[in-house]
């Protein structure tokens, strides 16, 4: 193999490696040294492909949000599916890519960053996730609250995902599948608690 493909290989691997721990622990809690010891190469070897653990981190939710904005503008284009139906499904996407909730790994991250990978990861944020579903409450058929913007009304839905993305709650008990549990949860942060 030559040495370019070798080096092509050896950095796929390592955002594929990056973007599965940093999914799963978080920015503060993945190291360049935990990346590189999955992979089983050197952290100096890593620190050839990325310069630091931002640049990163920023390469691998650069590339996983524009995948969830792909997934998320398709889900936008099935016309046949109710606004219920539309959300479920970009909450099945969001899910898909993302086991820990999306707000609190953002929140975590941007605390730890540089002022400049910061404005990076909220634009990155703000294009990918906010966007996407602020076109959603745009729609009409959504009838979006007047005393809220698509974009502020997106941010607290994601802020609101959370209890989706643990297992810490047993809504539902143990006798509804988790896709219940979740159409459950998310009725209830569409339209509340209380008996309409």
């Amino acid at each position: 193999m030559k040495r370019a493909e070798q080096l092509e290989k050896t950095r796929q691997a390592i955002l594929k490696t990056a973007t599965k721990l940093f999914l799963q622990n978080g920015f503060g809690e993945t190291s360049t040294r935990d990346i590189a010891k999955q992979i089983g190469i050197t952290q100096p070897a890593l620190y050839h492909h990325f310069s630091d653990k931002e640049v990163l981190y920023l390469d691998v939710m650069t590339k996983l949000s524009g995948k969830i904005r792909q997934e998320i503008n398709k889900v936008m284009r099935k016309h046949k599916l109710t606004p219920e139906e539309q959300l479920f499904e970009i909450v099945r996407v969001l899910k898909k890519h993302h086991p820990l909730s999306i707000y609190d790994q953002y929140n975590q991250a941007m605390q730890l960053l540089s002022k400049s990978a910061q404005q990076k990861l909220n634009m990155i944020f703000t294009m990918d996730y906010l966007e996407p579903i602020g076109d959603y409450f745009k729609q009409p058929a959504v009838k979006l609250r007047p005393d809220l913007l698509p974009k502020e009304a997106a941010e607290l839905f994601l802020a609101s995902l959370s209890p989706i993305f643990g297992t810490y709650q047993r809504i539902g008990g143990h006798s509804i599948t988790v896709e219940q549990r979740d159409k459950l949860i998310l009725d209830c942060i569409i339209n509340g608690l209380a008996k309409r």
